[in-house]
């Protein structure tokens, strides 16, 4: 007999990850403030990007998944949100145009500010202090001051999404991702590059296409799908009370959904069958994600599946791997198999970031984008043996000039990594790597005839 439900059934359960907030009164007004305040987004939303990750899921379009590693307060402005927008739309121009299918468009923003860590605490010199769990906690500063979570910034963290997501919604509503605009969305740093050169030629055929439309009486001024596109959300669901104070009861359907994004996910550190992050997202009606590293076990996969999803319903889970370049081929098989044997209709998307990181030998962490690609490669070649849809992508990537993640056609080496290293946590695709990943992933789809 399924147990039952509701938006705090999570409290009953371990909660891993969880900031150790000092002051529990200012943390109980912050969670209320919260709970008072209008949805960030709304049921029917989520819904429609469900509607649109079943037809992933089905092999029919394709998932982008892409943005900051951590948003910042410090770093918040519009130029920030339209270039990390514009090299999305980039992206998924690419992908379309070169895949064929549709692309569905899913952005770590307007609520990424939580992030796991590995230890609770971190060695400045002789002090240790608790470790920095993003701007929705504490500050980055190695101070114990600053380190200490401040419940107010869940309240800041609030608002800074709901600016994002006006912002975003008049971007890709108000002409800004206009399909005319193709040309004009290139960044002066990307245009000079081998790919922007590329992406160039790309728009010019994509404008001769639309020449071509007009040519044959087809009203391209009118045809909405040409000028405006849906952009949703999606976040790591971490910091569970915040999750729980924007969690909303549907008027239409009576069902809960977590208002805080489109689309939320599990992490790998909080992924635990028993866990309270799993008990919190199987209730709501939100599509929801999981991250699946090296050696998960196939029934855990699939008990993951009936939790999350028993009712196996299209674009409601999305399981995201996370294996490493060396290890992706071998480990996903298996789980690939046992899952479409079972028959679960879930989306599968892969992350080549989180399992290729390292460190430098000055301490920086950093990535490569052929290893980032590698890791791509093999979960084709995966889905292409087992006869199932590589549906996805899940990258962290900004439309910033940094110089965070190694290679790329300007071959950023080692000491080039304190050029522009800005990142609040881990490394990031500039404009120009993360355009030569869409091409180059494209390319891997077509050439394995999947």
């Amino acid at each position: 007999m399924a147990r039952s439900w509701t938006p705090s059934s999570w409290t009953a359960y371990p909660a891993a990850q969880q900031p150790d907030w000092p002051d529990h009164a200012g943390l109980d007004r912050a969670l209320k403030h919260i709970a008072s305040y209008p949805p960030l987004v709304f049921a029917g939303e989520a819904r429609s990007l469900q509607s649109s990750l079943a037809k992933v899921a089905a092999g029919n379009a394709f998932l982008l998944q892409a943005g900051d590693c951590a948003e910042s307060f410090e770093e918040f402005s519009a130029n920030n949100i339209r270039e990390k927008l514009r090299v999305i739309l980039q992206m998924a121009v690419v992908l379309t145009y070169s895949m064929g299918v549709p692309v569905v468009k899913v952005g770590r923003m307007a609520g990424q500010f939580a992030k796991p860590r590995s230890s609770p605490t971190e060695k400045v010199g002789d002090l240790e202090i608790p470790s920095f769990r993003g701007h929705i906690v504490n500050d980055p500063t190695p101070t114990e001051a600053a380190r200490m979570p401040d419940p107010e910034r869940l309240v800041q963290a609030y608002h800074q999404s709901a600016s994002t997501l006006n912002l975003l919604r008049a971007f890709t509503k108000g002409g800004f991702a206009d399909l005319n605009r193709v040309h004009a969305w290139t960044q002066e740093f990307v245009a000079s590059s081998p790919e922007g050169q590329r992406y160039e030629s790309l728009a010019a055929e994509i404008e001769r296409a639309l020449l071509f439309m007009r040519a044959c009486g087809i009203d391209t001024e009118n045809t909405s799908a040409l000028h405006e596109v849906d952009v949703f959300t999606s976040h790591e669901a971490l910091i569970l009370g915040y999750e729980e104070a924007l969690t909303r009861q549907d008027s239409l359907t009576g069902g809960w959904y977590d208002c805080s994004a489109h689309m939320l996910w599990i992490g790998e550190r909080t992924r635990q069958m028993d866990g309270a992050h799993i008990e919190f997202l199987r209730g709501v009606g939100n599509p929801v994600g999981c991250k699946i590293g090296p050696g998960t076990d196939p029934e855990w996969v699939l008990e993951l599946c009936q939790v999350l999803n028993p009712a196996r319903v299209p674009g409601r889970l999305t399981l995201i791997s996370r294996m490493g370049a060396d290890k992706v081929e071998d480990e996903l098989r298996p789980l690939l198999r046992a899952v479409h044997d079972a028959g679960h209709p879930v989306v599968w998307a892969c992350d080549p970031m989180h399992g290729n990181t390292y460190a430098t030998p000055s301490g920086r962490k950093t990535r490569h984008l052929d290893t980032i690609i590698g890791e791509i490669a093999g979960f084709v070649r995966a889905h292409k043996a087992e006869g199932t849809w590589p549906g996805g992508i899940h990258i962290e990537l900004t439309g910033d000039d940094v110089t965070e993640c190694l290679g790329g056609a300007d071959d950023l080496g080692n000491d080039d990594l304190d050029d522009r290293y800005e990142t609040v946590c881990d490394p990031r695709l500039n404009g120009r790597q993360s355009l030569d990943l869409a091409f180059r992933v494209a390319e891997l789809i077509r050439a394995n005839g999947i």
